[in-house]
């Protein structure tokens, strides 16, 4: 069982990080499409019209991949993961039937009328399009987050007859007090992926001196927009997602601050590293009573760790799970300080002849979908050894009747499909970064 157990987290895990590399940078681009297309109603101004329309291209490329590595993902709860869809499936089936109905649907249409509805509907029809676009990506990104939440926090249900879960209350699962501080942060992390981006595509044509009014739109927007976005994801979005995990998963606490001994007046570690043979944190730097003061506002507060729990209860990969939060950690806080100085430079117009800062932008493109990945990592890695966390183990929703061969017979499969996905989705793209921001054709 151990090594089909390792091969099913394999497989979903790949195919599952493979596919949030699309839906992140649509919902951040949603946003902003949203926003630049309602400066163009306001102002009526072609320029911000077409910087729309440009990455609105870019959005529906991402869009369709995103589409095709999502749906396996679908069917891989039957295949990979049958006993915990049988036990929780009267809950999650819920959320992720309401996603595919009120939001893929919603986004879809109203993309293509944007695209290639204009002349039927006119400009303010396509800004409204726009927003519609942006509706359907959050609320999709509501139901996927809300799902994921119940299995962070599970509540409105009760167990039926048969040992599995029941609904008892939709109202309770939406409004589930882990759901409405990941959500936003989860989204926030989207917009930072859609600002680097759109920041990032904009400094390389201010670099090579094409599209340069487009690219001030593209660099200006992205900056006002991401600059916000930064300082909430830390607060207070990431404080309070960090409170609930104290407050509801102690262990999880301890494996993503590295603290193996209970304590008052914790410190906590900028870095180290996990020794877990003499259960320690090596080489770390500390910051005094941080931890105590981040957590539950006092300096001396008592902060239990790793030793305060079985180790049954501890996630299943202590070190992955706490360099995973380090890296995130890390690169928010690294994005927030880009962020700054390029507001600043943008406010002493000086922010488009910054040859070094629009390098860095430039460069800085990657490092979202990094630090979005390593935050999942570091989410789902800390709820094990639960699938639903306190209610079901993760080995107990895996299916048992699959062998190890069969499950990794397909991974590979899935592997070579997404590598082909990847080469013509960068092909795509970098098509319509060579043509740049021009008017797109009225036809299909």
């Amino acid at each position: 069982m151990g090594d089909l157990l390792f091969v099913h987290r394999l497989h979903f895990g790949f195919t599952l990080t493979f596919h949030y590399l699309f839906p992140q940078l649509t919902m951040g681009l949603a946003l902003l499409i949203a926003v630049l297309e309602a400066l163009s109603v306001r102002r009526q101004d072609d320029r911000l019209h077409e910087a729309a329309r440009f990455w609105a291209r870019i959005f529906g490329i991402n869009f369709v991949v995103g589409v095709v590595t999502g749906i396996p993902m679908e069917f891989q709860f039957g295949t990979n993961w049958s006993g915990f869809s049988r036990y929780a499936g009267g809950v999650i089936g819920h959320t992720l039937a309401l996603e595919g109905v009120f939001a893929f649907f919603l986004e879809s249409a109203f993309l293509g009328l944007f695209l290639y509805g204009e002349k039927h509907v006119g400009r303010r029809g396509a800004w409204l399009a726009s927003v519609l676009v942006f509706v359907g990506s959050w609320v999709s990104g509501f139901f996927i987050t809300a799902t994921n939440a119940f299995m962070q926090h599970p509540v409105g249900y009760h167990v039926d007859e048969q040992g599995r879960l029941a609904l008892d209350s939709l109202w309770a699962l939406l409004t589930n007090e882990w759901l409405l501080w990941q959500y936003p942060h989860v989204m926030l992390g989207a917009v930072q992926t859609g600002a680097f981006v759109m920041a990032g595509i904009g400094a390389f044509y201010l670099l090579m001196k094409r599209h340069e009014e487009q690219a001030q739109i593209f660099v200006r927007t992205a900056v006002v927009v991401g600059v916000i976005a930064s300082f909430l994801q830390v607060v207070p979005t990431g404080d309070a997602q960090g409170k609930l995990v104290a407050k509801y998963q102690p262990p999880t606490l301890a494996a993503l601050e590295g603290l193996f001994e209970t304590g008052e007046g914790v410190p906590m570690a900028l870095v180290g590293q996990p020794d877990m043979e003499r259960r320690r944190l090596d080489n770390p730097i500390l910051v005094p009573n941080a931890l105590s003061l981040l957590t539950y506002k006092r300096w001396t507060a008592r902060v239990e760790g790793l030793d305060a729990f079985p180790a049954a209860e501890w996630p299943s990969n202590v070190p992955l799970v706490y360099y995973a939060y380090h890296m995130m950690v890390g690169l928010g806080t690294l994005f927030v300080a880009i962020q700054l100085v390029a507001a600043v430079l943008l406010a002493r117009r000086r922010l488009y002849t910054s040859r070094p800062m629009l390098w860095l932008m430039m460069l800085a493109m990657p490092f979202p979908y990094i630090a979005n990945t390593a935050g999942w990592f570091a989410a789902e890695g800390g709820r094990q050894p639960w699938i639903v966390y306190g209610l079901m183990r993760t080995h107990e929703g895996a299916s048992m009747h699959v062998s190890s061969g069969n499950a990794l017979f397909t991974l590979l499969g899935f592997t070579g499909t997404y590598a082909l996905l990847a080469i013509l989705f960068l092909f795509l793209v970098g098509r319509e970064i060579g043509r740049g921001p021009v008017a797109a054709p009225e036809h299909g």
